[in-house]
């Protein structure tokens, strides 16, 4: 079953007001209570090292779910809660809450700045709205269907570049030790993406790639796996903005895919040849 993101359309120049548009505000609220925990919390653990890093990762966890699980239950009661963010496929019949409490902690626990609050509502297995908050520069990415991609409040729109030669390209880890078969398919697809692309970026989290697709400062981001909590947001995002989601072979994504493309529509036709022929 494909999600289906609906085609691009003539966007507001204000956030949707529809009922689901309307929950935008709460849901930032929520999340920006969740990221303030956070960063009290954070200013209080000191460096880790080996298996330490792990255990301070699901603390941050647990920090932030408490405040996501009582806030979003409230903001809206008959949406279901997924539990385990680290796995993909298909959701049963409803709503429900995709969340990641913390999204690449990894990078939190060491200092560095590229981690977010993330919530998703999908219903019948489409995402219909979603808020990301960057809580160390306090901001905020919101989609909803119907509407568009807004930072801030500021409508988004994908780079108008036609030429994968000029192209930003990005791609990552969907989880930690993934194995041989994916991380030589990177390398692969790394590899032949430097002789075609302007720029290509190996990096994690899958979402914050994905902003800046949706910004227009980037143009692709591909992925040979799938996380569901990594990429409905971001999948969201893109696309309202104006973007193309596939898998990597160019056909309809859905949360069954086995793995991602996101493109301006621009570059999408090319970007789909390198890692298609990889896989």
């Amino acid at each position: 079953m494909s999600i289906d993101l609906e085609p691009a359309i003539e966007r507001p120049l204000m956030p949707d007001i529809s009922e689901d548009g309307a929950l935008i505000s709460e849901v930032a609220d929520v999340l920006k209570h969740a990221g303030r925990r956070m960063l009290a919390a954070f200013s209080k653990q000191k460096p880790v090292g080996s298996r330490a890093v792990i255990n301070t990762i699901a603390a941050n966890d647990e920090i932030s779910l408490e405040a996501l699980r009582a806030g979003l239950s409230k903001a809206r009661p008959t949406a279901s809660w997924v539990k385990d963010e680290l796995i993909g496929g298909d959701l049963p019949p409803g709503e429900w809450w995709v969340v990641d409490p913390v999204e690449e902690a990894i990078n939190l626990v060491h200092e560095l700045t590229d981690w977010c609050v993330t919530a998703t509502l999908m219903r019948e297995n489409i995402p219909v709205l979603t808020v990301v908050h960057l809580p160390p520069t306090n901001k905020i990415y919101t989609a909803v269907r119907g509407g568009g991609s807004f930072l801030n409040g500021e409508k988004l729109d994908v780079s108008i570049k036609f030429d994968l030669s000029a192209a930003m390209v990005g791609t990552g880890q969907a989880r930690p030790r993934e194995g041989a078969i994916t991380h030589k398919q990177i390398g692969r697809s790394v590899t032949e993406m430097l002789e075609r692309a302007l720029v290509v970026a190996v990096s994690a989290p899958a979402r914050w790639q994905l902003f800046q697709l949706a910004a227009g400062r980037t143009e692709v981001f591909g992925q040979f796996r799938h996380v569901r909590s990594g990429l409905v947001a971001g999948a969201l995002l893109v696309q309202k903005a104006g973007g193309i989601i596939s898998d990597i072979h160019g056909e309809p994504w859905g949360l069954e895919s086995s793995n991602f493309l996101a493109a301006a529509p621009g570059v999408h036709a090319h970007a789909v040849e390198v890692p298609s022929a990889v896989a």
